[in-house]
């Protein structure tokens, strides 16, 4: 029936819903990762904080998550959306700039947290099996709550950051080998190994390659055709579609869905929907990660923490004291300095999400004790709680002090004129926006430009020029084109009030920057000027003097005379149209003089 809901079916996502409502401001305010938030709001509305007292008071069924498992399925979509996002902001180039740390450093990484940790578990008694299962699941860092913790701290292109993520990468590789070692590891014991097991790898090495070559051929065109049918709703359908479908394909291989989600997002990368794409993940990817953080703070078995206290809370210092050790000294041997080491061992310190999935799957094939499972997941869950503190305290004994720089030793590959910040961009690119480019190549001057125009954005990037599809209003695309590090922005569209909305936009981000703008007329130039606009080039206006010029040169004035006096009919526009008296214009000079 049309009328008749179930209401319970969406309590759990109205709570989530409510519940970041009140994290994220909550948080941001108190100037604490919203992280942390969720992680403690997972904890509070699962089965064993206020679920544990509905059952004798009433009410607080309304405030408690129902379904957790069906939540923590949604919720691992959080991080197949960061992979991708993450993929968007490499490229193949960047990614072999840094084989090195990923294959070297992060390799090591794996590998010797994964031998202390499994030797160690038998140590205590546990099987060899058992012991090199925890052994993995514990060496795997989290991707999901380390690489948002960078982002807030603008410390992803430091050295800590590059070497951080650079370990994580390889961590995200190595879950695939690792599952499949497991399942391998699970089956009887007197069943002989042999080598024609190898051939299960097979699959994920078919998916990866085919998700890679149809992608390679298929992916950009099919952007195109969505891109020319003008329609935002569809646009989001189709990123969505790439994210998702990319990430089953990889599961359908036996490979993590976050890893086919990073080699789409690396596929996208190299093209001119790069910062559009990623404007429009992104607000899935934020409501999805805090989803993911209140399944982790959701699966903290309560009870079992307060049965055995010492063992869980050893279990996770230990696990703390002992990725830090590992990874300070492989960074260190890496070339990192001091503090650099310090912050990236302390970013590392914590287990990962995949942890849940590895000694899940061991668990069920028997290979691993429940109750030392469920042990080493609760200890693990406290290790990611302490992540966000982690971080700030390894921002505060290195990230301060020391200046991003590149990571030595490894050669930088020739980068192409996106690496490069851009000194200007160029919003539009028809006539007049590809004359503008022109010039300031010949000044050797870097520059983007960005159009909302399919056809242009083809023929540019066709011709090799450096242009991005997207709407230039939104202030996360602007942002994204280089926007903050920018000397100047410059506006050619035909489009009086896009001119406008994009004027309105750059000037509130950047109140000291230059803006030129084209303009339709005196009118229009006027209202971009009350807009923010540095400078407004009124169309009829430049024709007239352009005229003048002509005419007056052709009829024997001298061009001295005639370049002064088109010169000083310009000024006159300019100071009509910008009154100096007005605000707006108080506040050119204002910036005129922070200029100086």
């Amino acid at each position: 029936m049309a009328g008749e809901v179930e209401t319970g079916a969406y309590k759990d996502v109205v709570l989530f819903l409510a519940t970041a409502g009140v994290v994220v401001p909550l948080f941001r305010r108190w100037k604490i990762s919203p992280i942390l938030g969720f992680l403690i709001a997972g904890v509070v509305l699962g089965p064993y904080g206020l679920g544990a007292l509905a059952d004798d008071i009433g009410w607080l069924g309304f405030l408690t998550i129902e379904n957790p498992r069906e939540l923590a399925q949604l919720a691992e979509l959080g991080v197949v959306f960061l992979l991708f996002t993450i993929g968007l902001e490499l490229s193949w180039e960047r990614l072999r700039s840094l084989r090195r740390y990923v294959f070297g450093l992060g390799a090591l990484q794996v590998a010797l947290c994964l031998t202390a940790t499994a030797a160690i578990a038998i140590a205590f008694g546990q099987p060899p099996g058992a012991a090199i299962a925890i052994g993995a699941a514990l060496a795997l860092s989290s991707t999901a709550i380390v690489m948002p913790i960078l982002s807030e701290q603008k410390r992803q292109h430091a050295i800590a950051g590059r070497a951080t993520f650079s370990i994580l990468l390889f961590q995200d590789l190595a879950v695939a080998p690792i599952l499949i070692t497991i399942t391998l590891m699970g089956r009887q014991s007197g069943e002989a190994f042999s080598a024609a097991q190898l051939l299960s790898l097979l699959p994920a090495v078919a998916g990866l390659a085919a998700l890679f070559i149809f992608g390679r051929l298929l992916l950009r065109p099919m952007m195109w055709s969505v891109a020319r049918a003008k329609s935002e709703e569809l646009f989001v359908a189709a990123c969505l579609l790439v994210v998702i479908g990319a990430g089953l394909v990889s599961a359908i291989a036996g490979v993590s869905m976050a890893l086919g989600a990073f080699v789409a997002g690396l596929l996208l990368a190299e093209t001119e929907f790069r910062h559009e794409v990623q404007t429009r993940v992104e607000p899935f990817k934020g409501l999805l990660l805090g989803l993911f953080f209140i399944s982790v703070g959701i699966s903290l078995n309560i009870p079992l923490l307060l049965d055995r206290p010492a063992v869980v809370l050893g279990s996770a210092v230990s696990l703390v004291c002992l990725n830090v050790a590992v990874v300070f000294l492989l960074t260190r041997a890496f070339g990192l300095k001091t503090r650099s080491a310090i912050e990236a061992a302390l970013l590392l310190a914590g287990a990962g999400e995949f942890a849940f999935v590895i000694l899940g799957q061991a668990m069920e094939q028997g290979l691993v004790d429940r109750l030392a499972g469920q042990t080493v997941l609760v200890a693990a869950t406290l290790s990611m709680f302490a992540i966000p503190l982690l971080a700030e305290l390894g921002l505060r004994l290195g990230g301060r002090r020391v200046a991003p720089q590149e990571i030595p030793p490894e050669p930088e590959p020739e980068r192409d004129a996106g690496d490069d910040a851009p000194k200007v961009i160029v919003i539009g690119y028809g006539r007049v926006g590809r004359l503008v480019s022109e010039m300031l190549g010949r000044h050797q001057l870097p520059w983007v430009a960005a159009d909302l125009n399919s056809k242009l954005v083809e023929q540019g990037r066709r011709a090799g020029k450096m242009i991005y599809f997207g709407d230039a209003s939104r202030a996360d695309f602007l942002t994204r084109c280089g926007l903050s590090d920018a000397e100047a922005l410059v506006v050619t569209m035909d489009d009086p009030e896009g001119a406008e909305a994009v004027v309105s936009v750059a000037r509130e981000l950047r109140p000291d920057l230059t803006i030129v703008v084209r303009a339709r007329d005196a009118r229009h130039a006027q209202r971009l000027y009350e807009l923010g606009a540095t400078d407004a080039v009124p169309e009829t206006v430049e024709a007239s003097l352009q005229l003048s010029e002509a005419v007056l040169v052709d009829i024997g004035v001298p061009m001295g005379l005639v370049i002064a006096s088109i010169h000083e009919r310009r000024d006159e526009f300019r100071n009509a149209l910008n009154k100096p008296d007005s605000p707006r214009g108080r506040a050119r000079r204002y910036r005129q003089n922070l200029g100086n």
